[in-house]
């Protein structure tokens, strides 16, 4: 009770503020201009840019082999995983190096930084933990790069053993390094979009800027070329070639979609490097099957793995913010608690996360 007398307080007096009342008008006529070419956008068939985007995508699942999640947030499918080294697929053991999920990840990394990528990727380790039998020793984390691991790899007299150490070196920067927004990257640079409207990178946060700088830059009648522009998520229909994002940020998990968007509006108009948001994770729309009111989505280093999405649309077929799932009542879970307490608290959805905007395929 006290906390929420406490917020219409701090409410009341930001209206009863001047400045604080210019902020939310502004607020509110940039993201109703902006809401307006949205409209006008979504209404339009997809380009050939965005079916090129969304079969690049699905081609892309497809070769990976990895997970596929339902409308409820369970994973029903667990396929290929991005440290998996099979010695047997399809009673093959002579498989393509293309079946090593490592080997697929090296390739969304070329699409950010090309062929001179190793130095690039993280390798971690812990202090002593290869030697040590103690599970409460103190472990520091240990930081290199990939690169430097390949070097010594070099170094061996033995090819075979050569090749098992560099392959290992991989496996462990794909482990280590996030890889969803090179497989963003990727995914964009396959489809043969033009070089000069999107920038490759390694953090989503780059696109998801880019796209607010977009938004911005239309309205003021500034010529831009990129190739997306930011909407509000649960207002605009997707559509194939889009891009959904999520914020992961701690300090705004209680945050609506709304204010987020607004934080990274004041970003730009504050400080051009600035950045509320640096955490974050972004997926291609692949597919909108209207009649059931879904959209499947396609992401990189989503469990370890190239994974399709199935998300709930409203009647309106715009993006429903009820990703919740159902969790099958009280009785669902009864394993016993462990010696050592009851396990963490985790979402019944996988699909349940903090959705935020929509970057659309202008």
């Amino acid at each position: 009770m006290r906390a929420a007398a406490c917020a219409a307080v701090v409410a009341i007096a930001m209206a009863a503020d001047p400045a604080f009342a210019e902020v939310d008008r502004a607020a509110s006529t940039f993201w109703k201009a902006v809401q307006a070419r949205c409209d006008a956008t979504a209404a339009k068939p997809v380009n050939e840019f965005g079916r090129r985007i969304a079969q690049t995508a699905i081609t892309e699942f497809t070769r990976f082999r990895g997970h596929q999640i339902d409308s409820n947030g369970r994973l029903f499918h667990f396929g290929l995983t991005e440290a998996e080294h099979p010695g047997k697929v399809s009673g093959d053991r002579q498989a393509g190096i293309g079946h090593r999920g490592w080997w697929q990840v090296m390739n969304y990394w070329r699409a950010v930084f090309g062929n001179d990528f190793a130095d690039k990727l993280e390798v971690r380790g812990y202090q002593d933990a290869s030697i040590s039998t103690d599970g409460a020793q103190a472990a520091p984390l240990l930081r290199t790069d990939a690169q430097r691991l390949l070097r010594a790899a070099d170094s061996l007299s033995d090819p075979a053993a050569r090749e098992i150490l560099r392959e290992a070196a991989l496996r462990a920067a794909a482990i280590d390094t996030p890889w969803s927004a090179a497989f963003i990257s990727y995914v964009v640079r396959q489809a043969e979009v033009p070089a000069n409207t999107f920038r490759y990178a390694n953090a989503h946060r780059v696109f998801i800027y880019d796209a607010f700088r977009t938004s911005a830059a239309e309205l003021a009648d500034v010529a831009d070329a990129r190739l997306y522009r930011a909407c509000p998520l649960t207002a605009t229909r997707p559509r194939p070639g889009d891009l959904i994002c999520a914020q992961r940020e701690p300090a705004l998990s209680d945050a609506s979609g709304k204010a987020v968007r607004e934080r990274i509006r004041m970003d730009l108009n504050d400080n051009i490097n600035a950045r509320s948001i640096r955490r974050a994770h972004c997926e291609v729309v692949a597919y909108v099957d209207k009649p059931a009111r879904k959209v499947y989505t396609v992401g990189g280093n989503v469990n370890q793995a190239v994974t399709v999405r199935k998300l709930n649309l409203r009647g309106d077929l715009k993006f429903s913010a009820a990703q919740k799932g159902r969790c099958g009542g009280a009785g669902h879970w009864t394993l016993p608690r462990s010696a050592t307490g009851a396990p963490p608290k985790v979402k019944c959805s996988l699909n349940d996360k903090k959705w935020f905007v929509l970057l659309q395929l202008r």
